[in-house]
């Protein structure tokens, strides 16, 4: 056997030493144990009676194999009988592959990845590296690169490749290749914005605000009916400014850099004219004593007594579940409660583009024998079909079609069908192994109050364009992360004290705009538009 040689180096925790001999013919063999039971016997693959009775699978056929194959995956999972799922049983049928599932609680999943990466004895597919760890693993040839197989992976080449192809540049090394499957689909449009307690402004006879000026209108109606008030509240402390900054032209993912779609370039927000216009705005509303004093400091409590009282603070920003759970909380004491979606604010009139395809969970396939098996079976799960397995469960036996929605009449002792519960029933929805959604599944049910949010900004076309995803080489993640928590700490300070302090003004933004400079808001832009060249340069 040969020596073990040195694999990556786990940022601040451990330096990981990997035998690629191992990783290469392990196969998960002898890997992590195994909390989902399993016998670990090979079966042999079972075709079924008609291989196109399970929809659109993208162009690939059932069964994915032709000879007995037991794979290991490695998930986050609260169940420990995951190998006897409806889920496990239902792939195993359809694409002849049997699953070992390797499942670990949220609370010990991390703990229980680096054993495994360590060990060098890796699950067939996995996930849970960062990006830059996964690329340095990949390069040693531990994992896959997916893009030297997509001959066989109609589905990824579809949706990674012709239809978006800036997966690659943007998620893969410096070399083309990408190591991680991307997952899609599994964001709403719509998961935070201002909310607003309709039940006062209706009371008051105050019309939803569609423009800045009216946003601050509203307030002001509301301090003269409630002097003691506090209009707006806060909860989420320097985050009010990322959160904001999106009426603003200013917003993303990467915030406070940012992509100025005009001028295709990356700028930092807090030094630009239209932060100070925003900086500008909320101090108004703070001298006026329309926005909370406590607003950078308020917790999660003090904020809920506060957007609950009836009388202290009537509009917010926060996820559009609040809606319903605000008034579930205070239903009994108020029944009048209501608290709604409203109006993005500044001058934009746009919010959030949340991103339909993401590389945050870095599921990868380990090199070993067992690689196109896995490749496929992510593959299948990437289709129509197998989005519609992961998320909904099996038509006829699980659920059945109401509309464009699944229910599930044999749960009827649940009061709430929501994805933990057929997780519990049927091993859906396991973190680390959907990697498509299908928006029929329950995850996309909204109440009535969140089905108005979605509709407010989809039918107004309110969303901010999405940022570029950019690739960073080592070098420059490693001086992102130097210069940008100190940099952003010194502007969330500056943004705070312009707000509250009576006497910062123009001269203090001068000032701040020679510190930004100094700290090293130049040099984190030129990274970012060197990223943006290099993937300009690939997608063209």
């Amino acid at each position: 056997m040969r020596k073990p040689k040195p694999w990556f180096r786990m940022a601040l925790v451990l330096t990981i030493i990997m035998s690629m001999l191992a990783a290469c013919s392990g196969g998960g063999k002898g890997a992590a144990p195994e909390a989902g039971g399993g016998s670990g016997e090979t079966p042999a693959p079972a075709a079924p009676a008609d291989p196109n009775q399970y929809g659109d699978t993208g162009g690939l056929t059932l069964p994915l194999v032709d000879k007995p194959t037991t794979l290991t995956w490695m998930v986050a999972s609260e169940k420990t009988d995951l190998n006897d799922s409806l889920l496990a049983k239902e792939i195993e049928k359809r694409t002849g592959i049997k699953i070992n599932f390797q499942a670990y609680s949220s609370a010990t999943f991390n703990d229980k990845l680096k054993v495994t990466v360590a060990s060098g004895k890796l699950p067939d597919i996995f996930h849970g590296l960062t990006p830059s760890e996964l690329k340095k693993i990949g390069k040693q040839k531990a994992v896959v690169a997916i893009n030297e197989h997509l001959d066989m992976l109609p589905n990824f080449k579809r949706m990674y490749v012709d239809e978006n192809p800036w997966v690659i540049p943007s998620y893969g090394d410096e070399s083309g290749n990408i190591y991680t499957w991307p997952v899609a689909n599994i964001n709403r449009d719509v998961n935070h914005g201002f909310l607003y307690r309709k039940d006062i402004f209706d009371e008051l006879g105050i019309k939803e605000w569609t423009n800045t000026e009216e946003f601050y209108q509203a307030l002001k109606k509301l301090k003269e009916a409630y002097p003691d008030s506090y209009p707006y509240a806060s909860k989420t402390k320097e985050h009010i400014f990322r959160d904001w900054a999106y009426g603003w032209g200013l917003g993303g993912a990467n915030y406070p850099v940012y992509y100025d779609e005009a001028a295709k370039v990356w700028k930092y927000a807090t030094v630009q004219p239209e932060h100070k216009e925003m900086l500008d705005f909320m101090k108004k509303l703070y001298n006026e004593g329309l926005l909370d004093p406590e607003f950078m400091t308020d917790t999660d409590d003090s904020w809920t007594a506060k957007m609950t009282s009836g009388n202290k603070s009537f509009v917010t920003y926060d996820w559009i579940g609040r809606l319903d759970l605000f008034y579930n909380q205070v239903k009994d004491q108020n029944p009048n409660y209501d608290l709604r979606y409203g109006n993005p604010v500044g001058p934009t009139g746009n919010g959030k583009t949340i991103e339909s395809i993401t590389n945050g969970f870095s599921i990868a396939v380990a090199n070993n024998d067992n690689k196109e098996a896995a490749l496929k079976l992510l593959d299948y799960l990437t289709s129509p079909s197998g989005a519609t397995l992961v998320t909904m469960g099996v038509e006829g036996e699980t659920f059945k079609l109401e509309g464009d929605k699944a229910v599930y009449p044999e749960l009827t002792d649940v009061p709430l069908v929501d994805i933990s519960v057929l997780e519990d029933r049927y091993g859906l929805w396991l973190q680390g192994l959907y990697v498509n959604a299908d928006k029929r599944s329950v995850y996309f049910n909204y109440t009535e109050k969140e089905q108005e949010a979605q509709d407010k900004l989809l039918n107004g076309n309110k969303f901010e364009p999405l940022d570029p995803v950019l690739n960073f080489t080592d070098d420059e993640t490693a001086t992102i992360a130097e210069i940008q928590t100190s940099l952003k700490k010194l502007a969330d300070e500056f943004n705070a004290k312009y707000i509250l302090n009576k006497s910062y003004g123009d001269a203090q933004w001068q000032q701040w705009q020679t510190q930004a400079e100094k700290q090293g808001a130049k040099q984190l832009v030129d990274i970012f538009n060197a990223a943006q060249k290099r993937l300009d340069e690939a997608t063209k």
